[in-house]
Order: C-alpha cells, then sequence, then structure tokens
C-alpha cells in the first residue's frame, strides 16, 4: 500500500495541562512528518495548543459542538472522509514511539486486498508484557472476548488501526455512551459484514513512562473494559 495515495489520518486532542500540550506536540510533529493528511478533532480548551495545531503540516482541525469521546472519534473520521482516500488511519495523539518509529513501516506492511475492513497494529507477546499489570489484565480480556466474537485471535487493544470507507456508517452510529468501545464495536461490525480483520503483529513496548500504575490509573482501565465490552456486544 502506499500511504501517501491511500491513507488519511483521524485523531483527537485535548491537552489537559500544560505538560500535556508539551508532550501532544511532540508527538503530533512526529505525525505529520509522515507526510499524510491529518484529520484533528480538538476540544478547542486550549486556544495556544489549536493555534498550534493549526500550523501543523498537512492538518485539518475541527472543534466539534458535542462533547465526548465518540463525538471528537465522528468530527475526525468525518473530516478524514472528506481527503477522499480510501483507508482512515485512526490513532490516538500520544502514539510518540509508534510514530516515530512504526509507523511507515507499518502502513508499508498493508496488503492490498478489497476485502480489508480493518487492519490492526497488534502487540507482539513480549511488547504486551512491557504493559502494567491492570492493564495487561483488562485488555487481555476484551482481546479473549473478540477472539470470540470474531474467530480471530490477536491483540484488538494497542490503539492505532486502518479502517475502510465502507464502515465509515457504522462509526458515525456509534452512540455516544459506548465511549472507549466504538473500536471493538467497528471491529464486529467488520467482521458481520463480511470485511476482513487483520493484525499485523510488530515490536510495539510500553513507553517507559507509562509502565507504572496508580489507583486512578488501574481505575480507568476498569471502566475502559467496561465500555469495550458494551461496544462488543452493543
Amino acid at each position: 500500500m502506499n500511504p501517501v495515495c491511500d491513507v488519511a489520518v483521524a485523531t483527537m486532542t485535548w491537552a489537559r495541562s500544560a505538560h500535556e500540550e508539551t508532550l501532544l506536540r511532540r508527538s503530533l510533529e512526529l505525525l505529520a512528518g509522515a507526510g499524510l493528511p491529518i484529520a484533528i478533532a480538538d476540544t478547542g480548551t486550549s486556544a495556544t495548543f489549536t493555534a498550534f495545531l493549526k500550523c501543523l503540516p498537512g492538518a485539518s482541525i475541527t472543534v466539534p459542538n458535542d462533547h465526548g469521546l465518540v463525538a471528537q472519534v465522528q468530527a475526525s473520521i468525518a473530516l478524514a472522509a472528506t481527503f477522499a482516500r480510501p483507508f482512515i488511519f485512526y490513532v490516538e495523539p500520544d502514539k510518540t514511539f509508534f510514530f516515530e518509529h512504526r509507523l511507515r513501516n507499518f502502513l508499508r506492511l498493508v496488503p492490498d486486498q478489497p476485502d480489508l475492513g480493518v487492519v490492526l497494529a497488534s502487540r507482539s507477546d513480549e511488547s504486551f508484557q512491557t504493559f502494567p499489570p491492570m492493564q495487561r489484565y483488562t485488555e487481555g480480556v476484551i482481546n479473549h472476548l473478540c477472539a470470540q466474537f470474531l474467530g480471530l485471535d490477536g491483540d484488538y487493544s494497542y490503539g492505532p488501526f486502518l479502517i475502510s470507507r465502507a464502515l465509515l456508517p457504522h462509526v458515525a452510529a456509534v452512540k455516544p455512551d459506548v465511549g472507549w468501545g466504538w473500536r471493538h464495536s467497528t471491529f464486529r461490525a467488520a467482521h458481520r459484514v463480511g470485511l476482513r480483520v487483520l493484525h499485523l503483529i510488530g515490536d510495539y513496548p510500553c513507553p517507559g513512562d507509562q509502565r507504572c500504575e496508580d489507583d486512578a490509573e488501574r481505575m480507568h482501565r476498569i471502566r475502559q473494559l467496561a465500555q469495550n465490552v458494551a461496544g462488543l456486544v452493543a
């Protein structure tokens, strides 16, 4: 696959602190360096950060009227769809290591097959073990459930994945309360309509500064698991 011709990027941003804004600036500059058109749904809560986004090469910015994760996802993907590429690459904005070291190779390995619905960047077993215990547990649960529903073992939880344009109506119809489960809902939708779900396994280790977890992080993972299950069975 030629990424410049065939892929547009969709992501969302919410800089909640000066520290987070600094991290996102670095990460998004690396993403922009890939030379892909980028659709960003920003919350608009930081005027300086939104101004930075508007100056990113290849980036188009939208600030959705509705609040919440799903509204931002839908806004970014709808904007990415206007670039008229056959695939949209959805990714969270903080994947600094992936943008710098893995993005180009991931896109290069995507096969040119007409029945592709979803292509996931999936962690190897060794990479998965570098993540914190509660994250491994909750993501292991949803990965197992996805395998049961989709008939395909793999890592459904790392984050970055390609979406065929054929699935965009499904994404647009996801209910707001599904939250993070919009991803797993989309994977099942692809399987349900006969589109292929493909895992590209790679070395995607946990960043060093994210390998410890506190109670707040553990609760976040549990809430995320509940949303992922809700999305899978919706």
